[in-house]
């Protein structure tokens, strides 16, 4: 498995593809205007206490106010209060926090009224971007995320990644890590240290103290609202969050973006700056040359195809999303039903989980697989679907299938859902849309595969566009179906068609319906 990260820069957007083995599997924009990432840290003040929800409105600098519930402020909300106030009145200046006395725990199942009031400033963290009208979702327990670990201040519990199944390896890591905390911090080990050394982690540990004492110092002087502390850029935060020997290459057409991402590798993974690499090609544009544009047309659809001419059909309501699995007009040699069902299941679920990770699909999602009597075929999709998922970020869970066949799936959302509009203006028809033409191609492509299993010989009759395209350069497309199925496809002009219509006929002449 290789994976590619392909970094697109613009005038006022960068753009990031993170593919697997040549597949998109995530898709992320970072605009100029975003100032409200997950993991910003703003000093602000309280808007209002609101006792009916049990959360306080807070003026973040956004349009609507964050969203600060009694369950995100964390349990050391009190000495963080104490030490804003002193900090802000230049009172205390050792902002280790070895010396600072900590207060009682607020009450985990309190009233917001009794701890927070009115134009107080409290320190607190987005954990959810602004989503529609709604203002960014906010937490005051803070979290420092570094390649290794996550630094906690106010806190000396220190947990470990449950992703790491060695109990020996969690106890090694747990020795390690309190030899090293400093006193009034706590510490999450992630999954990706697992087999460091103590001066790996050491390292990580102290590069996030310093930007704890950054952030600190910005205090006195801040105003209010401000952020005091940013995230990474989202180049070096996916790079710290999903980074390891299966990358094969880090593609870059900007130069200061070729440095900050090569500074920032050399920093989490020394020697591995080589794969890092600028494109600076003017014939083909970064992401035509990695058929990123190809796949964002084809994969953004209410209809997703899939091998073998199943496909998928996806639907947003209000409440959930609905993913729907077909297994197309296809034959195969399967020995029943069931086994077809299970192979176009297993496809699906392999389709479904990148969907949901390339669309940040959040909330619930309900599958509607195609129905399997044998449990056992049941439980196989349960587990390769929660394979297929297991590397995963965002937290989810997975219900098992029903006897109908339906998944139900949660999963966490803290930036606003990719969506972008693939189908384009009919030529046609000025008030209607149509899919976009490079779709046709590949439609084409799978009725061919699924037709000449039943033809020996077909006929393609198509716009003159389409013909030239499919027949033009060496290999072109129609020779490519030749050398994979053995068999010619005769392609016909018609000047009467539309752009997207195409028909299939027989030897004979008939027409064929697929």
């Amino acid at each position: 498995m290789n994976k590619e990260l392909i970094i697109r820069s613009s005038q006022n957007a960068v753009d990031f593809a993170l593919l697997k083995d040549g597949k998109l599997i995530e898709l992320h924009k970072e605009e100029e205007s975003s100032n409200f990432q997950v993991g910003d840290i703003f000093i602000a003040k309280i808007r209002k206490p609101v006792a009916g929800l049990n959360a306080a409105f807070v003026n973040v600098g956004f349009d609507k106010d964050a969203f600060l519930h009694y369950h995100d402020l964390g349990p050391n909300l009190s000495s963080q209060l104490k030490f804003i106030k002193q900090v802000s009145a230049g009172k205390f200046k050792d902002f280790s926090l070895k010396s600072f006395p900590f207060e009682p725990e607020i009450d985990k199942n309190g009233a917001i009224a009794d701890v927070l009031s009115t134009n107080q400033s409290i320190l607190v963290q987005v954990v959810k971007e602004p989503i529609s009208t709604k203002g960014p979702r906010i937490s005051s327990e803070l979290s420092l995320a570094g390649r290794y670990i996550v630094l906690v201040p106010f806190s000396e519990r220190v947990s470990i990644s449950q992703k790491i199944n060695s109990k020996e390896e969690k106890e090694r890591l747990k020795r390690l890590v309190l030899s090293i905390k400093p006193k009034g911090f706590g510490v999450i080990v992630r999954t990706v240290a697992e087999g460091k050394k103590v001066a790996e982690i050491d390292k990580d540990l102290q590069n996030l103290m310093d930007k704890w004492t950054l952030m600190c110092k910005r205090i006195p002087t801040a105003h209010h609202p401000s952020k005091i502390l940013g995230e990474l850029n989202r180049a070096s935060s996916i790079l710290r969050d999903v980074f390891n020997d299966t990358f094969s290459a880090i593609i870059v057409d900007d130069q200061e973006l070729l440095q900050e991402t090569k500074e920032y590798l050399q920093e989490i993974a020394p020697g591995k700056e080589s794969i890092v690499k600028l494109y600076n090609s003017k014939d083909v544009p970064l992401f035509e040359k990695y058929s990123i544009e190809r796949q964002i047309k084809t994969s953004f659809g209410r209809t997703v195809s899939m091998s073998k001419g199943a496909y998928l059909i996806i639907e947003h309501t209000e409440a959930m999303h609905v993913i729907d699995v077909n297994s197309g007009n296809r034959s195969n040699k399967a020995a029943s039903q069931e086994d077809t069902a299970l192979e176009v299941n297993l496809i699906a679920a392999a389709e479904v989980a990148r969907q949901l990770r390339l669309r940040d699909m959040g909330g619930i999602i309900v599958v509607d697989f195609i129905d399997m009597q044998n449990p056992d075929n049941r439980r196989v999709l349960y587990d390769f679907l929660k394979e297929e998922m297991s590397d995963e970020k965002a937290k989810h869970k997975i219900l098992p299938p029903s006897k109908f066949g339906l998944v139900q799936i949660t999963r966490q959302r803290v930036r606003p859902e990719v969506n972008i509009k693939t189908r384009e203006e009919d030529p046609n028809n000025e008030n209607g849309e149509v899919d976009a033409p490079i779709l046709i191609i590949d439609k084409i492509s799978s009725d061919v595969e699924q037709l000449l299993k039943k033809h020996k010989k077909i006929r393609l009759n198509v716009h003159p566009f389409i013909a030239a395209y499919l027949t033009k350069g060496f290999p072109s497309i129609r020779s490519k179906w030749f050398f994979e199925h053995k068999k010619w496809v005769k392609i016909i002009p018609r000047d009467a068609y539309t752009y997207l219509e195409y028909k299939f006929l027989d030897k004979d002449g008939n027409s064929i319906e697929d």
